[in-house]
């Protein structure tokens, strides 16, 4: 016979190990291998393999007297930040696995910490064992994957400052007015304000990366928070510190992002950030991105017709310098017929600006064969656009091999140039920060601390001189205009790879090229200097606008988002009134840009293409974002193929270079390659055509260009002018010409000293 006062005890305990047994079982049924195989596993990277199993933990039952229900404490770790990058180790590439998000990918979680066990109130939340740790990318706060209809905050100052605005990296306008401010601002300061994202689905919550606010003038950040989860928007589970409410170091300035692991992941639908301290002189306000990785849903018939996915077999990762050279030696093998690695020239710090060619006869330029050229990462952090090029030269190889016929057309009728990181020095810095962690600006600059993309000499300034003295064409033409002496001098601030770049313009003729950038989604052609000096902002169109709003529409309307009038606006600018495309100089003013230079200069229409918000998406991101650009990358290349081309030959049949070519009503011309080739990029319509060089005859000729792709053929065929076959006679027999008006200053001469 037992005695009084045990038996309670034991009861209870019994009662918890029958519960919990039987909350294991649900758990395990849940977990089911059939569960996740109706699952389509190829969805998205973190479904490539199973998920660890779960432990669903219950309330505790209520304690007896003296009983307490134990935990051992432990302190937070320190959160990550972006100044103190830790090099991550390298891993082979694996299949369709996630990649475990480290410096390539996403600093923020390339470490693990220890687990422990969250303490849970009466509201069941399912946790990881203490033994698994999972890394999970961001929800896409940044990416904009989240929708503003996600996330909720208790308090607003204002509409500008509301919960939609809590994004990692978010741009306030230049005014901060009350549409487009730079992050999520409580109405209130106390400790009741929050932010919470709502995930749509169960996802396992491993992170939370904070920013202040976004702004020139003010200083708001937040300094500490707590973090809570929930499944019904109702009930919240704190994550907690051993016994008590665990609390998160924040931020300690505005922009540099600080990441905080979740002691084990927490699996619910809603988290919530609740800030408890902020500074001194500022007001709550934040900008934030969650990781999580989301839970297979077979239910969820929306989920399963929206997530993005690829056919395409590429090497899907952010890859560092040496990545990079080896996977262009992959491609170079791989189609070494249509391929060659070349570099144009050094960086600052000494590497290689390595570029890819893809034609059918790498290496030489073909006679009629216009050349194109894309252009990535003349802002280091800006890493899309380099991871797209990459993509791009792997894909054309594979079409190639695999006897894709637009591809095979494309590669045997052009001459193709990548050029995919201008700026390795930037992207090595951007790099080690990673994907989130890295911040707006990091990488943004060569070594030097120059902005390459705002590095070229500024010639509109002069062509614009010239026109108001009247000096055009006399002695400034409208194309070709010479760079000035002061640039070309070993003390001009211009950087290595801006050097690099002019030089590689000047040896090869363009004729279409893009340079890709990041933080928007929008296509931006020349001009990008007002004219008017006292403005910021002035529409200036070039004498091709027709042409160039051609050619930026052509990739923004392929673009599977650019020009979709739903999209929510990457910061500030709504880009929809013209399609997705902007003239540079009526959104902000650049001088010395690589567009203007680029038409000013050589013959090539160049036009900056900014592929997405995320300057540097997670590596789980970049899937879709090929997708997103892929044949808008194809169709951008293909109208180098637009308009008329020829030959400017002389009479016996030899190519003229350097003769001008102009089109009748568009004041910029063009000048013919050295064997006398030429493309002239023209919207369908009939034009008046003159070709013209120096000792020869001027001709002109009626040019229709079509609709159907593919330059019309306009060839020239130039006479000599009766002085220059004086000269060529008497040079054939060494003499030189008679120069009549030398002769009569000559008779002249001689007459004035016979009357003296």
């Amino acid at each position: 016979m037992s005695r009084p006062g045990t038996a309670t005890p034991a009861l209870a305990l019994v009662l918890l190990a029958v519960t919990l047994a039987g909350i294991g079982a649900q758990g395990a049924a849940l977990e089911d291998p059939d569960y996740y195989g109706q699952e389509i596993w190829s969805r998205e990277p973190y479904y490539a393999r199973p998920e660890p199993e779960l432990e669903t933990f219950s309330p505790p039952l209520p304690a007896g007297p003296g009983e307490e229900w134990e935990r051992r404490p432990q302190e937070p770790r320190p959160p990550k930040r972006a100044t103190k990058p830790k090099k991550a180790p390298k891993r082979e590439k694996s299949a369709p696995e996630p990649p475990p998000p480290g410096k390539h990918s996403n600093k923020k979680v390339m470490r693990t910490k220890s687990s422990e066990k969250a303490a849970n109130d009466y509201h069941s939340v399912r946790v990881a064992h203490e033994d698994v740790r999972e890394s999970c990318p961001p929800l896409g706060l940044e990416t904009l994957k989240i929708t503003d209809f996600q996330l909720h905050a208790s308090t607003v100052k204002r509409y500008g400052l509301g919960a939609h605005r809590g994004r990692l990296n978010i741009q306030a306008g230049i005014n901060e007015n009350d549409f487009y401010d730079g992050a999520w601002c409580a109405g209130r300061n106390d400790l009741q304000q929050w932010i919470e994202v709502d995930a749509r689905r169960l996802t396992r919550f491993t992170g939370v990366i904070t920013q202040g606010r976004n702004s020139l003038w003010l200083s708001d950040w937040v300094t500490s928070y707590k973090v809570m989860v929930s499944n019904d928007s109702h009930t919240w589970v704190t994550v907690k510190n051993g016994s008590g409410d665990m609390i998160f170091e924040g931020n300690s300035e505005k922009e540099i992002p600080v990441l905080n692991e979740l002691p084990v992941p927490m699996v619910a639908r809603y988290i919530r950030i609740n800030p408890q301290s902020w500074f001194d002189n500022g007001s709550i306000c934040m900008r934030m991105e969650i990781l999580g990785c989301p839970l297979p849903d077979p239910n969820n018939y929306y989920h399963r017709q929206n997530e993005m996915t690829t056919t395409d077999d590429l090497d899907f990762k952010h890859h560092n310098y040496k990545e990079m050279r080896q996977l262009m030696k992959v491609v170079n093998e791989m189609c070494p017929n249509i391929t060659r690695i070349y570099n144009i020239g050094k960086s600052y710090q000494g590497l290689k600006l390595y570029a890819v060619e893809i034609s059918d006869h790498p290496g030489e330029h073909e006679v009629g064969e216009p050349e194109f050229h894309y252009i990535a990462g003349a802002h280091g952090n800006e890493v899309l656009g380099r991871e797209l090029l990459l993509l791009l030269v792997q894909f054309v190889c594979q079409e190639y091999l695999a006897r894709n016929a637009r591809i095979v057309h494309l590669v045997e009728e052009t001459r193709i140039h990548v050029l995919p990181s201008l700026n390795p020095d930037g992207y090595e810095k951007a790099y080690e920060g990673g994907s989130e962690l890295g911040g707006w600006s990091l990488g943004r600059w060569t070594h030097d601390g120059i902005d390459i993309n705002n590095n070229f000499p500024d010639l509109n300034t002069l062509l614009w001189e010239a026109e108001d003295r009247q000096n055009v064409p006399r002695k400034v033409p409208n194309h070709y205009i010479a760079i000035p002496e002061w640039f070309l001098s070993e003390n001009a601030t211009v950087a290595a790879e801006t050097r690099a770049v002019i030089a590689w313009m000047e040896k090869i003729p363009f004729v279409l090229g893009g340079n890709l950038q990041g933080g928007e989604l929008v296509v931006a052609y020349p001009y990008d200097l007002v004219r008017s000096p006292w403005k910021t902002q002035e529409h200036t169109p070039t004498p091709d606008d027709h042409v160039f709003r051609w050619l930026a529409y052509s990739y923004a309307s392929t673009h599977r988002l650019m020009t979709d009038a739903r999209r929510r606006v990457c910061h500030t600018e709504d880009f929809q009134k013209e399609e997705g495309t902007v003239n540079g100089a009526s959104w902000h003013t650049v001088a010395g840009s690589l567009n203007d230079f680029s038409y000013l200069h050589t013959n090539c229409f160049e036009l900056s293409i900014y592929v997405g918000c995320d300057k540097y998406p997670h590596e789980s991101q970049l899937p879709e974002e090929w997708e997103n650009n892929r044949e808008s990358l194809i169709v951008f290349m293909e109208q180098v193929h637009r308009g008329i081309k020829g030959l400017v030959r002389d009479s016996h049949g030899k190519g003229i270079a350097n003769a001008i070519i102009s089109v009748e009503g568009i004041n910029h011309d063009i000048r013919t390659a050295n064997d006398g080739d030429y493309w002239r990029l023209l919207n369908p319509g009939e034009y008046v055509v003159t070709a013209k060089a120096e000792g020869f005859t001027a001709s002109t000729k009626n040019c229709m260009v079509g609709y159907d792709m593919g330059a019309t053929r306009c060839d020239f065929t130039l006479s000599k002018t009766n002085m220059a076959r004086i000269r060529e006679i008497m040079e054939k027999f060494g003499k030189q010409p008679v120069s009549l008006p030398a002769r009569r200053l000559k008779l002249r001469g001689r007459k004035r000293r016979q009357r003296g």
